[in-house]
């Protein structure tokens, strides 16, 4: 049976730019990379388009993080110039905007790579049975990894984020 793109993209786009962009920290490359993605499926007939759509996903997205660190490493002065060319609207609402998506994406950094990679699954709307295509682990494993992966995320948040706080209370 052959997959009707048309639908899987229109029940699928929103979910599948939110995990890549949990993975890339960048909106427009993750909208990039979920057009990529469907570019490359366009031609196939799997069983499971929404699970094979995040497995496509999931490999463009560590292609890119290896790319970026990469282009880091090579490219450190790019960083400082774009920063100077995009002013922000208001400064206190962007800094404090900033610092917790700078928290929660170091919080998502302090947990293991399964359980991010749970979380980001869960999050972008697979059930339990693709999720544990993606990953590998049983269904029944899934509810109990979700659980601990959120606890263990949660923890490194408060963490991150409480020694922010109390950081800038002492000035």
């Amino acid at each position: 049976m052959s997959a009707d793109w048309a639908d899987v993209y229109r029940t699928t786009w929103p979910d599948l730019v939110r995990y890549l962009y949990r993975k890339v920290w960048d909106e427009e490359r993750a909208q990039e990379l979920a057009q990529e993605v469907f570019v490359r499926v366009l031609d196939d007939e799997p069983d499971n388009p929404k699970a094979w759509l995040f497995s496509v996903a999931a490999n463009l997205a560590h292609d890119e993080v290896r790319m970026v660190i990469r282009r880091r490493r090579h490219l450190t002065l790019i960083r400082a110039e774009s920063e100077d060319v995009d002013p922000a609207p208001d400064p206190v609402e962007t800094m404090d905007r900033n610092e917790k998506r700078a928290a929660a994406q170091r919080a998502l950094e302090q947990v293991g790579e399964r359980d991010r990679e749970v979380l980001l699954l869960w999050d972008a709307g697979l059930d339990y049975r693709e999720i544990a295509e993606q990953t590998g682990l049983a269904v029944g494993a899934i509810g109990t990894t979700l659980s601990r992966a959120r606890k263990r995320l949660v923890a490194a948040y408060e963490a991150a984020h409480g020694a922010e706080g109390s950081h800038v209370a002492r000035g």
